[in-house]
């Protein structure tokens, strides 16, 4: 009689005394069995590579107030942690939307949603952006009785997106290295940014070639950083504007909306947006002012920190 158990199976080991790619984190690859570890990086304000901590969900929760039987959904799926709150309120008989363009963290998303008993009949995935929101309009119903969006950059973006952003956007020949510096970075200015690519840059060149060459290969490359990063954003903006544009024909009548933005430019919209929607009549009553996140969530998250939360009521006729 032979033995069926597999044989144990050595993790990857890595270069050093810290891992340096994602794919060798095997704490943050497998957090159920390293929930400790986790709780640890969190504890000391910062999120565990591969991981995305959702901002402001009691305040969403409050604001949406999702009840058993209503369908609704959430613009940016991403880690999942504002649908896993928000899941289980609309059961029985309620149903939820998702919808992200990640064709790599989808996938994960799905699973650990399914995983934790939301099946086919609870749970709708579409790997689309949310300016397409009005293609799930025959499944829904025909509306929306709550629909969120979370606007924030995920702390999940792919080396491999970076890079492709700073070779396509501007041709950058320091994409490589450049991409595996920003990944998995929230920075809140772009002095942050540009000092990143400077340090990013004096580790690329090491010293080989003289300092005032370098000093004007660097500027180069973060002219080409910037540019990159503009088109990227402009892009952004540009789905983003549709998405508000059709959002209120998405709701039905009474359905609430959150949005959670984290710079000015989507802010400015989203305000705009509401604004405009209560003054013709369309949303019935809109956020005076934005909410911010606790301080306790300030303190434990300082991602949340520049986090700004905005609300719409669609009218009832």
């Amino acid at each position: 009689m032979t033995d069926a158990t597999p044989p144990h199976k050595r993790r990857v080991r890595y270069a050093g005394t810290h891992p340096r790619q994602f794919e060798e984190k095997y704490k943050e690859l497998d957090p159920t069995h390293h929930a400790a570890e986790v709780d640890k990086v969190m504890q000391r304000g910062q999120t565990p590579a591969g991981m995305h901590r959702s901002i402001c969900v009691d305040e969403i929760l409050a604001i949406l107030k999702p009840v058993p039987g209503e369908t609704g959904v959430d613009l940016t799926l991403g880690f999942g942690g504002h649908m896993l709150a928000m899941l289980p309120l609309v059961q029985p008989g309620g149903r939820m939307f998702g919808m992200d363009v990640d064709p790599i963290e989808l996938p994960r998303t799905t699973a650990r949603l399914r995983a934790a008993g939301f099946g086919e009949e609870a749970l709708t995935v579409h790997r689309a952006n949310f300016s397409e929101l009005l293609t799930l309009l025959p499944q829904a119903g025909g509306g929306f009785d709550f629909a969120l969006a979370d606007l924030g950059v995920s702390s999940c973006v792919t080396r491999h997106r970076l890079r492709d952003l700073l070779t396509d956007n501007s041709d950058e020949p320091f994409a490589q290295p450049l991409a595996a510096a920003l990944q998995g970075q929230f920075l809140e200015t772009t002095v942050q940014l540009a000092d990143l690519v400077r340090a990013t840059m004096e580790l690329a060149y090491k010293r080989s070639m003289p300092a005032e060459e370098r000093l004007a290969e660097t500027k180069k490359v973060l002219q080409r950083t910037f540019q990159a990063l503009r088109i990227e954003v402009n892009d952004e903006f540009g789905v983003l504007d549709t998405m508000l544009l059709n959002l209120p024909a998405c709701l039905k009548p009474g359905g609430r909306v959150a949005i959670l933005s984290f710079h000015s430019g989507e802010d400015r919209r989203v305000k705009k947006c509401f604004q405009t929607g209560e003054r013709n009549g369309t949303f019935s009553s809109v956020a005076a002012d934005p909410i911010r996140a606790s301080f306790e969530e300030q303190r434990s998250n300082p991602r949340s920190t520049s986090a700004k939360l905005r609300w719409a009521v669609r009218a009832l006729h």
